[in-house]
C-alpha cells in the first residue's frame, strides 16, 4: 500500500502489512504509536526518531524496528521515502524481534521484500505467494545485524532536559562541569546519576550524539570540514578517527549508495 496511513489498515486480519510513503524534507510525524511494530526503511533521506527513552538516526539503507507501543516522533532530514512492514505484537515475539528500539542493516533481500510488500494488498491470500513474501520479509526483519546509531536518555527530570537540549546542538565543547552546573550538581554526582541513568559516561553519551547529527548531516550532503568545525572536533581528521572508531568506517564508506536494486 503507498502513500497509505497504516491506521487504517492496523486491524487487518493478517500478521503483517506493509506501507510506502514519500515525504518533503522537515516534515515530522508528532508523537504517535501503532498496535503493531513497526519496521521503518530509509529508502532515500535520513530518519531521525525520539521515544521517552532515546535518539535513533537511520541513513539510507537501514531501517528501524519500533516495538508495539512505543510513542515515537519522526523527523525528516531531507526529502525522505520509506517503506514499513507492521508486525503484529505476537508474530514479533515469536520471531525474536527486538524488544526495544533498534537501527538494523538492510540486506539486499530485506530491501527487495520490503519494496514488494508495499504493493501486497492488506488481506493478501493466506497460504499465497504474497503471504510467503510477508512471512519471509519477518524472518529477514530478525536476522538483520544490529546497529549502534541511538543516544539513550535519561529520565531524571534535569538531565532529560539539558540531554534533550544538547541533540538540539550538540557539540564536543560541552563539558561534564558546565552539565553539572546547569543541573545544579556536582560533578561527582553528575557523573553517577549520568551513568546509571544512560547506562555510558557523559563524555561517550556526548560523543555519540554529535557523531549521529554528523551522520545525519553528512547524508544531506554537508561536507566533512563543515560537519566537523560546527560540532567542535578539533580538526576533520580527529573527527574521521572518532567516526571510524564507532562505526566501523569512514564517513564516505559509511554513507556510499548500496547496490540493492
Amino acid at each position: 500500500m503507498r502513500n497509505a496511513r497504516v491506521i487504517h489498515y492496523e486491524d487487518t486480519p493478517r500478521d503483517v502489512v506493509a506501507t510506502g510513503n514519500d515525504y518533503p524534507a522537515g516534515m515530522v510525524l508528532p508523537r504517535h504509536t501503532h498496535k503493531r511494530g513497526q519496521c521503518l526503511y530509509a529508502v532515500t533521506g535520513v530518519l531521525t526518531v525520539t521515544t521517552s527513552e532515546g535518539s535513533w538516526v537511520v541513513p539510507p539503507y537501514r531501517a528501524l524496528w519500533i516495538p508495539a507501543g512505543v510513542h515515537h516522533t519522526v523527523h525528516m532530514g531531507g526529502p525522505t521515502s520509506t517503506r514499513s512492514a507492521y508486525v503484529l505484537p505476537e508474530v514479533a515475539a515469536s520471531t525474536k524481534l527486538p524488544a526495544h528500539c533498534t537501527v538494523i542493516s538492510v540486506s539486499p533481500l530485506l530491501h527487495a521484500l520490503l519494496s514488494e510488500a508495499v504493493d501486497v494488498p492488506a488481506e493478501y491470500a493466506l497460504g499465497s505467494r504474497d503471504d510467503q513474501v510477508m512471512r519471509l520479509l519477518v524472518e529477514e526483519i530478525a536476522r538483520m545485524p544490529i546497529l549502534p546509531l541511538s543516544t539513550p536518555l535519561p529520565q531524571e527530570p534535569r538531565l532529560a532536559r539539558l540531554c534533550h537540549a544538547l541533540l538540539e546542538s550538540p557539540s564536543m565543547d560541552v563539558d561534564i562541569d558546565t552539565m553539572a552546573r546547569k543541573a545544579d550538581m556536582s560533578r561527582r554526582s553528575f557523573t553517577r546519576l549520568f551513568r546509571e541513568q544512560t547506562g555510558m559516561s557523559f563524555s561517550h553519551w556526548r560523543q555519540q550524539a554529535c557523531l549521529l547529527a554528523a551522520l545525519a548531516r553528512l547524508a544531506r550532503g554537508q561536507p566533512v570540514t563543515r560537519v566537523a568545525v560546527e560540532l567542535g572536533y578539533s580538526s576533520p581528521s580527529a573527527f574521521a578517527v572518532a567516526f571510524r572508531r564507532t562505526l566501523g568506517a569512514t564517513p564516505s564508506q559509511y554513507l556510499a549508495p548500496r547496490h540493492v536494486t
